[in-house]
């Protein structure tokens, strides 16, 4: 396997409006070039994975390298970069189009074997005109080629190329047409946009998924008490297998609903010893996990802590920066809010605590 992945994120985003560079901008829970990096990784096609940028940043097997003033310049540095490093194919891929899919990284490969360069494209359903001179003229839309990335090449063949190139190109691929190179163009992704503006981050049609959770434990004596992954100062703890911590608890059963998973129960039996006193974090990691691997991020999290006391004002952004913690996510997506049952029933005499938990999720790939 000696295919190597480029990413190019040393872009400026002028027209992403945003204080953060865009391809550091948060989407779907993360950095927007780490969706590619992600991707690249769980193809398992590549032997090295580089990213060109100009900001300093560590990231486990990936090489990062600075990036030059516009694209053509980063793309020659990456190039250069893997000279010696017996590369055979390189894809070189913007971190603006997080959205490409793995079976489009396969579909390339599988096409490079018998070509120099592929490249994928999509053709426009509007009608197309073409400004030359004094004239506007009509081209056929189906003869209009939307380029995207990945785009893949033969390592050395792009290497010559990019390094007697004298003029800025925006893609790959106009160093291969410019030099009358022969292109195996295959079809592309609509979702694969390229995130330009802010209003690009919610183009494509996702699906969301909904849970539920709730639970409620007594409150007892000589207990310490744990409430979304903290401890809490307080005369009583909660009774249960684990720590009780009815925070976690009501997220664990809301993100397993919206997984269609059954219930906490069915992952952490308290018939087994193995999960007696067990921190109800550690009971948490395993479904974020789960949640990951099948390609799904939390869209949002409402929790309903509901109690007497502890007042929950008090803790509640030591609780939501605990969640993000655990759950990977952005805080701001996180919201939690305090309630009493006016003195009623176990709750409201202070011997116990419950708590409920909606989760909506999104399906990414």
């Amino acid at each position: 396997m000696n295919n190597c992945f480029i990413l190019l994120a040393a872009g400026k985003g002028k027209r992403f409006n945003s204080k953060e560079k865009k391809q550091f901008f948060k989407y779907k829970n993360k950095p927007l070039f780490m969706h590619s990096i992600d991707k690249a990784k769980k193809s398992k096609l590549f032997k090295k994975i580089v990213l060109v940028t100009n900001k300093q940043i560590k990231i486990s097997n990936v090489d990062v390298i600075k990036g030059g003033k516009v694209r053509s310049d980063s793309s020659f540095k990456g190039l250069k970069y893997l000279l010696n490093k017996k590369i055979k194919n390189v894809f070189i891929h913007d971190a603006a189009r997080p959205n490409f899919s793995i079976n489009l990284l396969k579909k390339l490969k599988k096409n490079l074997n018998n070509n120099k360069a592929v490249v994928p494209y999509i053709n426009t359903n509007n009608s197309t005109k073409y400004a030359y001179k004094n004239k506007v003229v009509n081209l056929k839309r189906e003869r209009v080629y939307l380029t995207q990335t990945p785009q893949c090449f033969d390592f050395k063949t792009l290497y010559n190329l990019s390094k007697n190139n004298k003029n800025s190109v925006t893609d790959e691929s106009a160093l291969f047409l410019n030099n009358n190179k022969k292109i195996k163009f295959i079809k592309g992704e609509e979702a694969n946009i390229k995130i330009t503006k802010k209003l690009d981050l919610y183009k494509n049609e996702t699906k969301k998924y909904f849970g539920i959770g709730f639970d409620i434990h007594r409150l007892i004596k000589k207990k310490k008490l744990y409430l979304g992954g903290i401890k809490i100062p307080f005369h009583s703890g909660l009774k249960g297998h684990s720590d009780g911590d009815v925070v976690i608890h009501s997220i664990i059963d809301a993100l397993l609903g919206a997984l269609g998973k059954k219930d906490i129960g069915t992952l952490y039996s308290n018939k087994k010893n193995k999960f007696k006193n067990i921190r109800s974090s550690k009971m948490l990691i395993p479904v974020i996990s789960s949640l990951k691997k099948n390609n799904f991020y939390i869209n949002n999290l409402d929790i309903n802590l509901i109690c007497e006391k502890p007042k929950v004002s008090k803790y509640r952004n030591k609780i939501i920066n605990s969640l993000t913690k655990l759950m990977k996510i952005n805080k701001n997506i996180i919201n939690l809010k305090g309630k009493t049952v006016e003195k009623l029933g176990l709750i409201g005499k202070e011997k116990a605590i419950a708590c409920e938990a909606i989760v909506s999720i999104i399906k990414y790939e």
